[in-house]
C-alpha cells in the first residue's frame, strides 16, 4: 500500500506554535501516514500508546516502536515518522526552546534526552509509568484547551516533570559525573563545540575550529586539552571537531539550499575548494554528489 506524505505534522497549527510557544495535541487517529524528514525549531515530546506500528529515523539511527513509549524530539536532530497503524493513540506537546525560561528549567533541558542527541530518543514505558504520563499529557490538554491565565506557566511545569520522570526511569548516558580534572575539561569542550550547532543562517563563520581555539577559549594549554580529551573519550580533539562539522555540512547539504560555497564558508573554510577537499577526505564523497543523492 501506498504511504501517503504529508509535510507538515498532523493536527499542528505551526502559526498557533508560533505565536504561543507551545503547542498540546491529542495524535489523530491515522494509518500509513509520514512526517517528512528535515529539522524544525521545536522540541518535541510524545506519549504513544495503543496498537502502533512506527518507525522513526532520529539522525543516523532508525527506531521501531510498537509499544508503550515517551519521545523525544531535539530540533537540532533531522527527523522523520513513518506510522503503519490500524489504530494510534496518544499526545504529544511541542514547545520553542523560548518557552523554557530560567537557569534551572535550562539545565533540566540540558540533561534530557531532548538536549543529549546521543541518548535514545524513546524510552519504554511500563503500565504503570504509563497510566501516570497520560494523566500528565492529559492535563496539559486540558490546561491548553482552557482559558487559565497562567496556562503556560502551568504546561512549563508539566513539561519538566514529564522529563524529570523520563530521566528517572532512564538516566541520560551522557551526563557527566565529573569524576577528574580531565572529565571536567571534556566535558566543557564537548558542551561548547554542540552548542556552536545548528547553524540557522549563512554569513557567520564558526568562532571556534580547532583544538587551539578550545583551548584558548576554555584558558588551559591545547596539550592539556587534547590529552584529556582522549583519555576520557578515546577520540582526538581534532576527531570531534571534524565529526561534529561534517555532521553540520552533511545536514545544510541536505535541508537547506545555500549554495555549497556559502556552507564552506559558515563552516569556517576560506575557499569552497578547502571544502570539497575536507568533505571529501572525511566522508569519500563530495558536497555536491550527497546534494544529488549519488551516493
Amino acid at each position: 500500500m501506498a504511504i501517503d506524505r504529508v509535510s507538515e505534522i498532523p493536527g499542528l497549527d505551526m502559526e498557533d506554535l508560533k505565536l504561543k510557544g507551545f503547542k498540546v495535541h491529542e495524535l489523530p487517529v491515522s494509518s500509513h501516514t509520514t512526517v517528512s524528514p528535515g529539522r524544525r525549531d521545536f522540541y518535541k515530546m510524545g506519549l504513544i500508546t495503543g496498537d502502533s506500528d512506527m518507525i522513526v529515523s532520529y539522525g543516523d539511527k532508525i527506531l521501531q516502536i510498537n509499544d508503550t513509549v515517551l519521545l523525544f524530539i531535539n530540533p537540532n536532530v533531522p527527523h522523520s515518522v513513518v506510522r503503519h497503524s490500524k489504530k494510534t493513540t496518544g499526545y504529544a506537546c511541542l514547545f520553542t526552546e523560548a518557552f523554557i525560561t530560567g537557569k534551572h528549567r535550562s539545565e533540566i533541558l540540558k540533561s534530557s534526552p531532548l538536549f543529549h542527541i546521543g541518548d535514545s530518543p524513546v524510552i519504554q514505558l511500563n503500565s504503570e509509568q504509563a497510566a501516570f504520563m497520560t494523566g500528565i499529557f492529559q492535563k496539559m490538554l486540558a490546561v491548553y484547551s482552557g482559558n487559565y491565565l497562567y496556562k503556560g506557566e502551568l504546561i512549563r511545569n508539566c513539561v519538566e516533570l514529564v522529563i524529570h520522570e523520563a530521566l528517572r526511569i532512564q538516566p541520560s548516558q551522557n551526563v557527566s559525573q565529573f569524576k577528574n580534572a580531565a572529565t571536567r575539561i571534556t566535558h566543557l569542550f564537548m558542551d561548547l563545540l554542540e552548542r556552536q550547532f545548528p547553524i540557522e543562517r549563512n554569513g557567520e563563520p564558526l568562532r571556534l575550529r580547532t583544538a587551539h581555539d578550545f583551548a584558548a577559549d576554555l584558558s588551559v594549554h591545547v596539550n592539556y586539552l587534547n590529552r584529556s580529551v582522549k583519555e576520557v573519550t578515546g577520540k582526538p580533539t581534532s576527531m570531534h571537531i571534524a565529526e561534529r562539522i561534517t555532521a553540520e555540512a552533511k545536514a545544510l547539504l541536505q535541508h537547506t539550499d545555500w549554495s555549497v560555497a556559502d556552507i564552506a564558508y559558515t563552516l569556517g573554510f576560506e575557499y569552497p575548494t578547502y571544502f570539497n577537499n575536507y568533505f571529501k577526505r572525511v566522508t569519500g564523497i563530495t558536497p555536491k554528489s550527497l546534494r544529488k543523492g549519488k551516493v
